[in-house]
């Protein structure tokens, strides 16, 4: 039974309004693709907006990425297991609950393309189980690393060695 409302504008009542959030993708085979997430104005968790993160997290499979200029823009399936990295400029982690009490730590990542990147991780443990290991051992495929201005969002199924850089 569809409601008043959707009857009248002939929308339907399961349609979820997204939002577009520009993104840069590296593949497994190398390649960078520029393109945007379709987001949901809530998250499974809230008021909140929802997070790529949450998306890439939330199940198994393909999600929906559009690539592409207007007015040819398209959307095109991805497998989660071929993304190495998700590059953000919106500042993505900050939204993470528990940001600005998490434990920073700087960190160095060899990944299984070659490439290496240093940036700072944040780890929502309690004090003395906030170790680098501890962040490892999470069970999210997907996690933040901070790379000056730019949210990267890392499968650990592609990260080779991992290591905290000295602070001094």
């Amino acid at each position: 039974m569809r409601s008043a409302h959707s009857a009248q504008t002939g929308t339907s009542e399961y349609r979820v309004e997204k939002s577009r959030i520009p993104a840069s993708i590296t593949l497994s085979t190398g390649d960078n693709v520029e393109g945007s997430f379709f987001v949901a104005g809530a998250s499974a968790h809230g008021s909140i907006p929802e997070r790529v993160a949450e998306i890439l997290n939330a199940e198994s499979g393909f999600f929906p990425f559009e690539v592409g200029d207007a007015p040819a823009t398209r959307t095109v399936l991805y497998n989660r297991t071929q993304i190495l990295t998700v590059s953000l400029t919106d500042g993505e982690a900050r939204r993470d609950p528990g940001y600005d009490v998490a434990s920073p730590r700087e960190v160095s990542l060899h990944l299984s393309d070659g490439r290496r990147l240093s940036g700072s991780v944040r780890i929502h443990r309690p004090e003395g189980r906030d170790r680098l290991s501890d962040w490892a051992r999470h069970p999210d495929r997907f996690r933040y690393l901070e790379v000056g201005d730019t949210t990267v969002i890392v499968n650990v199924a592609h990260v080779i060695e991992l290591s905290e850089d000295d602070p001094s």
